[in-house]
């Protein structure tokens, strides 16, 4: 076999969970391939909204304006019984932004748009999505995976990571339980169909006591993801979906005259399936995303759950591939990730349970799922073996080692306005020395660490950020002098007394690079 470079990463699966991987191992250098067996893009809108956790992802990647460019966060609900609209509704009303937390509505995005950019912004770091390219075997070897494709090829590359789908085939050849259950009372059809003369500023929710459909428009289309129960025949059993029963259980619950659904892009069936693999690394192949769990639509929390298993994923694999890590940083995605899994199984599950139980009542509907667990922001990794303090902070303190690092408004020594999420967008980690008596630390740590550490004085006096309305710190919780660590991932690494460097140097080396 000859090769030229070899692949350190090959990503099966070019959903988003696989293209966030892919994208965030290519700005990092990593030579990554990224293989799908479908011969093109998936058509469909399947996922249809990026939470405010998924959006600070993608500020991170450079890619949020392109995304809000094709997507909107201001559409209502309006909710219908007996054909007539009952009430209209901004689901997320109760939410507003604060300094530390920017973004806190979702953005309504179809799924084919979402992978549009994302393979656009990996093509301008030269990775291209291998389409029609199917994995058919893996074996590993020493410290090696040695992948076959349909048509013979066989490459040797570093790490496999699975990222296709629920009926992973990757999670299937390895020894890796996939426990759960299969709820088939739970039936939904799903669909992408035009409906001319219905507005697409709102999310139509027909709901009556036996059964209804939803039409949420998707922004820059002329199409609606069509979500119903299923028709059933005389027997109780559903009948298959089709474009003619979709229009059956339209005007049975629309009941407007004249609303013809037609250009059917995309049709399925949806039962609900809470699954978890017992484990997402075996040695050098790793699982994200549907590969590695599947739960409940409720809530959106599939997709945006795939993206964030790829952005812890993403920056740790890139330092083990280059050898600036040791391999057991790999294990901390497990440690990390598979307690976030069996949460979002919990939660999407309880929200599909309210949901089922509240439409019932004239004038609810899926608002029900706008809880503030759905935006992401809360969720963090106290309990990773990478979350250390050190600093002398009450137990009770809002914010911990491991949790995400806020947002906050700065002014840089010209007075231009900078924000923390500026700083934090990239690949390296951040050290953040609020006072003064950071500032040795802060030397040190840029002298030894290079460019794989960028080093911010807050609130320091002269050539340092100006925390000119304090948000940094009480969003950090600093009262004092103090070190902080943030990760490429945008989650805090470390909290120290501020003239502890050797606390920053402990940590970095401990990732064993």
């Amino acid at each position: 076999m000859r090769r030229q470079q070899m692949t350190s990463v090959l990503i099966v699966g070019a959903g988003p969970t696989g293209l966030t991987l892919a994208c965030e191992l290519a700005r990092r250098g990593t030579a990554v391939r990224i293989v799908e067996r479908s011969p093109g893009p998936q058509p469909g809108s399947r996922g249809k909204g990026l939470n405010a956790r998924s959006l600070e992802v993608f500020e991170g990647m450079g890619i949020l304006d392109r995304m809000r460019a094709i997507g909107r966060d201001d559409l209502h609900f309006r909710k219908y019984r007996g054909g007539e609209a009952v009430s209209d509704t901004d689901p997320f009303a109760t939410f507003a932004p604060t300094p530390g937390t920017p973004y806190v509505r979702g953005l309504l995005v179809a799924q084919w748009n979402v992978e549009r950019v994302l393979r656009d912004r990996l093509a301008e770091w030269g990775v291209r999505v291998e389409f029609g390219t199917e994995l058919t075997g893996f074996e590993q070897t020493g410290d090696t995976v040695t992948a076959t494709f349909a048509g013979g090829e066989r490459i040797e590359v570093s790490y496999l990571v699975g990222c296709d789908g629920g009926r992973s085939g990757i999670r299937k050849a390895l020894p890796v339980t996939f426990e759960g259950r299969t709820l088939p009372e739970q039936l939904m059809v799903i669909g992408d169909v035009e409906a001319e003369g219905l507005s697409q500023d709102l999310w139509h929710q027909w709901i009556d006591e036996d059964g209804g459909i939803m039409l949420c428009p998707l922004p820059t289309t002329s199409v609606f993801q069509l979500q119903a129960a299923p028709e059933r025949d005389a027997a109780g059993q559903p009948v298959e979906a089709s474009l003619e029963s979709f229009q059956r259980i339209f005007d049975r619950h629309a009941r407007i005259p004249g609303i013809k659904l037609t250009n059917p892009a995309w049709i399925s069936t949806y039962r609900v399936n809470e699954r978890m693999a017992d484990r997402f690394r075996v040695g050098r192949v790793l699982l994200a995303g549907d590969a590695a769990h599947v739960h409940s639509i409720a809530g959106g929390l599939g997709m945006n759950t795939g993206i964030q298993d790829a952005y812890n994923l993403g920056w740790k694999l890139a330092l083990v591939a280059a050898g600036r890590a040791g391999d057991g940083l790999l294990d901390t995605y497990e440690e990390e990730r598979l307690p976030m899994a069996a949460w979002t199984i919990d939660t999407s599950g309880e929200l599909w349970r309210q949901v089922s139980r509240s439409i019932r009542t004239a004038g609810s509907g899926t608002e029900g799922v706008v809880t503030p667990d759905i935006l992401g922001l809360g969720l963090g990794y106290r309990w990773s073996s990478l979350a250390v303090e050190h600093d002398a902070r009450a137990e009770d303190a809002a914010l911990r080692a491991g949790d995400r690092a806020p947002d906050a408004p700065l002014r840089d020594a010209d007075g231009a306005a900078v924000r923390l999420f500026e700083i934090f967008s990239g690949t390296h980690f951040t050290l953040l020395g609020f006072g003064a008596g950071s500032a040795a630390a802060l030397r040190e740590s840029a002298d030894r660490h290079g460019d794989s550490v960028w080093t911010y004085a807050i609130g320091a006096g002269p050539g340092g950020l100006d925390d000119f309305a304090g948000h940094a710190a009480r969003e950090y919780g600093v009262t004092g002098d103090a070190l902080v660590l943030v990760r490429p991932d945008g989650h805090i690494a470390l909290t120290a007394p501020a003239g502890d460097a050797g606390a920053v140097h402990d940590y970095l080396g401990a990732l064993g690079g």
